[in-house]
């Protein structure tokens, strides 16, 4: 983004991270613009890539999708062929909802979402293992979820958040 944000756009960015379904006016009414300029700032927020999409974020474990594993992943020969083959795979399927690659042992970081033990197993073996690239998989079931947001720490990169918030 070639223009800096400002007070105004940390606290309309604040905002929407936290509720997108907030209307331009009562975003406008918030920050103390009226709707069109707030309007143009969401929107030169938006062309510029700052905001990404909007989205709705469900309750899982009433959709009864409570099941929640991190697994690292190693391939069995991590060429960039085999590396590209995995992430194209991955990308496919919906029960992976977080991939990374990360430094240290393992090639890959992934957060699962699935109905109970059962459905994980047969996702391993029949999604995961069948792709015939990883040679370990190491899981850790979520006990618990301390923490889980999407909002980005805008404090972090703008001043005037942490001051106007």
């Amino acid at each position: 983004m070639s223009d800096p944000i400002d007070a105004v756009d940390a606290r309309i960015l604040d905002l929407i991270q936290h509720d997108a379904g907030l209307s331009v006016a009562e975003v406008a009414e918030r920050v103390g613009l009226s709707s069109s300029p707030c309007w143009r700032r969401i929107k030169r927020l938006e062309d510029s890539g700052v905001i990404q999409r909007r989205v709705t974020i469900l309750d899982r474990e009433r959709l009864g999708l409570s099941f929640e594993v991190y697994c690292t992943v190693k391939l069995s020969l991590p060429t960039k062929d085999n590396l590209d083959a995995f992430e194209t795979a991955i990308a496919d399927l919906a029960e992976v909802v977080q991939c990374a690659t990360v430094t240290g042992s393992a090639d890959y970081e992934l957060r699962i979402v699935t109905r109970d033990m059962h459905a994980f197993d047969a996702f391993l073996r029949n999604r995961i293992l069948s792709l015939g690239l990883v040679s370990n998989i190491e899981s850790r079931i979520v006990i618990r979820s301390v923490k889980n947001t999407t909002c980005a720490p805008l404090g972090l990169v703008c001043t005037h958040l942490a001051q106007t918030v």
